[in-house]
């Protein structure tokens, strides 16, 4: 891909990746968040910086469904701080739209 940055090209090779946004996809916000954390313990540099603004935002998720929205607001905030860095990099994913609904 033309747009691939090399330090990314792991995310987009794996198939646990691809399994983890159809989980994020579908709302399955735990199962989502687990199978994110795999990947972010296999992670370095920008890949681990995006799967972890990924992953926080399952676990907002979570929160929110447990009632907790100071836990959510938190976490949606650091995962912002982490993506907004990266909305340019192609993952097959739309980044800053991501990033706008969280905002939202």
């Amino acid at each position: 891909m033309e747009n691939s940055i090399p330090e990314v090209s792991f995310l987009l090779e794996d198939q646990r990746f691809h399994k983890a946004i159809d989980l994020f996809n579908s709302a399955d916000w735990y199962a989502a968040h687990d199978a994110f954390e795999e990947l972010w313990h296999e992670t370095y540099g920008m890949e681990r910086n995006i799967t972890q603004g990924i992953l926080q935002i399952a676990v907002a998720q979570v929160h929110l469904d447990n009632g907790n929205t100071n836990g959510a607001k938190i976490l949606f905030g650091e995962a912002l701080g982490r993506l907004s860095k990266f909305r340019t990099i192609d993952l097959g994913l739309d980044i800053e739209c991501l990033c706008e609904c969280v905002r939202q």
